[in-house]
């Protein structure tokens, strides 16, 4: 479900997802030897970075309800529904929740790929079950405004990888 293509400004380099190109030509050739076939056909390839690479614990949640946290200005206490039947608490800072928001949850017991491993928490007061995350949390983007909104139709519950079809190389051109 994740295509893109990007170039850079003076459109010398492009990044491309592997599942996109393998969309339109698929060689029985694995990513080294597809990125080599590339190099040889007259499109340098500078380097291939391994999307969503360790997070088959991150599950997808959908945001209930919030609130601003009680202590803290900054900082909102959600609601949300992870597919188990249960309503799960969580301290969120991020300025972009919704109420209905899709968004990947990583419950306590998860490692995200940048080492943090997640456990319950007390935020000011407020025990948090979890993490609600970020594409940059996730290892999946550089930049960040808030935690990752993800489309309607994702359900609750739902392995993040599975719904995003990671991991997924992307090759940079």
């Amino acid at each position: 479900k994740t295509t893109y293509v990007s170039c850079g400004n003076s459109g010398e380099t492009m990044k491309i997802a592997e599942s996109w190109l393998r969309e339109w030509v698929n060689p029985d050739l694995d990513t080294e030897a597809l990125a080599h076939q590339l190099t040889m056909t007259g499109h340098e390839v500078d380097g291939i970075e391994i999307q969503g690479d360790g997070l088959e614990d991150v599950v997808i949640a959908e945001i209930l309800e919030f609130e601003k946290h009680p202590n803290a200005d900054r900082l909102n206490v959600c609601q949300v529904a992870d597919g188990s039947g249960e309503t799960l608490e969580i301290v969120c800072g991020a300025p972009n929740v919704f109420v209905g928001m899709k968004t990947p949850l990583a419950k306590p017991g998860v490692t995200l790929p940048n080492g943090l491993k997640l456990k319950k928490s007390k935020i000011r007061g407020v025990v948090s079950n979890g993490m609600l995350c970020s594409a940059v949390e996730l290892g999946l983007g550089s930049e960040s405004d808030g935690i990752m909104s993800l489309p309607a139709d994702a359900k609750a519950g739902e392995p993040l990888m599975a719904f995003l079809n990671l991991p997924d190389a992307s090759i940079d051109l």
